[in-house]
């Protein structure tokens, strides 16, 4: 990070974490009429946490990212015990994106607008209360209109019969000996890998025909250690790509799952990101809810209106989430047949609507009737009389 706060700690809006929620709503901010020449600062405690990660996601119509879309799919594969399908996703596109080129294209943007103060430093506090918010960087005071905090300080603490799962996962990119991917389908899921540590798939991205994303993911409570993970991956690679390979490259991560309703806000602290409770408890896709987030902020401020984030955490949808977890933290029904009843009784089309939320309840109907009845029916009691 380039640039320091001027001595002048009053800022009309401070961003609490640079990395996707928050480097994608000042992006938002700076294409609004009425927002982009206000004073914004940006602080994060390191300059680095974009390095080695990606996103996936899938959209009809495409949004600001789609100059540093890096692949994109029209076809995906799934996977399972006994089913495999190769499905057209048509009206939409799976889209994958390298965080160092989300970074450099947010920071591109940023740097040519001089209202824009970034800073690297240790958020400590921050109260939402009165008639403006205060954030303590390192010892020192800023103030603004409102906060948009993406840091999640603490795990939650979760209620008795509030289910929490871990996304985990680690990836190679690897490079083959031999032209083994087709570039325009990529595999969503692959269940053909051990089941024993609970819901446990790969995906793979293919970059070119030598070359692809293959990674391991898992849902339980506990981590694994480093190396079985390499293991499976390892495994995988021999069984199904069926070539010679090299690892160029890798990732892993960490992404909670659970039905906890994070707070929205706090007074003038409006919280984003994962910390907003935008990470979708049943599946851990987080990069296009937190798009949608930071245009509903970004329009609302554009118009002069107090910001209110998108509610996603008071729909039908955080109650569907919730039973799946339910029924995947109790290990009811294995992770693998849930989603291959999922996936080989509906149009994949349709699946990926349910799981961006943009599904309506006929068609919710018809996909939830694909899944085993009495303990998703047990668990969606258990949610509504608890």
């Amino acid at each position: 990070m380039t640039k320091s706060a001027h001595n002048n700690n009053r800022f009309d809006y401070i961003i609490a974490g640079a990395g996707c929620a928050g480097l994608s709503l000042v992006v938002r901010l700076l294409q609004q009429a009425s927002t982009c020449n206000k004073r914004i600062l940006l602080v994060d405690r390191t300059n680095a946490s974009m390095l080695n990660k990606t996103w996936c996601f899938w959209e009809e119509v495409p949004d600001i990212f789609e100059p540093i879309v890096h692949r994109q799919y029209k076809q995906l594969w799934y996977h399972g015990k006994g089913y495999s399908q190769l499905s057209d996703i048509h009206p939409y596109r799976y889209k994958l994106i390298r965080g160092e080129d989300f970074h450099k294209y947010c920071m591109d943007l940023i740097a040519r607008f001089h209202n824009v103060e970034v800073l690297t430093g240790e958020v400590t506090g921050m109260n939402g209360e009165g008639e403006e918010a205060q954030v303590n960087i390192d010892g020192i005071e800023y103030r603004a209109d409102y906060i948009f905090n993406s840091i999640l300080f603490k795990q939650p603490e979760l209620k008795p019969n509030q289910p929490y799962l871990l996304q985990h996962f680690r990836g190679w990119f690897i490079q083959t000996t031999q032209p083994v991917f087709d570039p325009g389908a990529a595999t969503l899921m692959d269940f053909r890998v051990p089941q024993e540590q609970g819901a446990s798939f790969v995906y793979v991205m293919p970059l070119s025909p030598d070359r692809a994303l293959v990674e391991y993911t898992l849902f339980s409570e506990k981590l694994l250690k480093p190396e079985e993970y390499e293991k499976t991956i390892s495994a995988y690679i021999g069984e199904y790509l069926h070539s010679e390979y090299s690892i160029t490259g890798k990732e892993d991560g960490v992404i909670p799952m659970t039905s906890y309703r994070f707070p929205e806000t706090d007074g003038r602290i409006i919280h984003i990101g994962t910390a907003g409770g935008q990470t979708k408890p049943s599946s851990g896709y987080t990069f296009q809810f937190i798009q949608r987030q930071s245009q509903i902020l970004a329009s609302q401020l554009d118009k002069g209106e107090r910001p209110v984030p998108s509610g996603f955490q008071r729909t039908r949808f955080h109650f569907y989430d919730t039973v799946l977890l339910r029924v995947l933290a109790r290990k009811d029904v294995p992770g693998e047949a849930i989603f291959t009843r999922l996936f080989s009784r509906n149009r994949l089309s349709r699946v990926l609507q349910f799981l961006a939320n943009q599904s309506n309840p006929a068609g919710e109907i018809r996909l939830i009737s694909a899944l085993p009845k009495w303990p998703f029916l047990k668990a969606a009691l258990n949610q509504l009389f608890r």
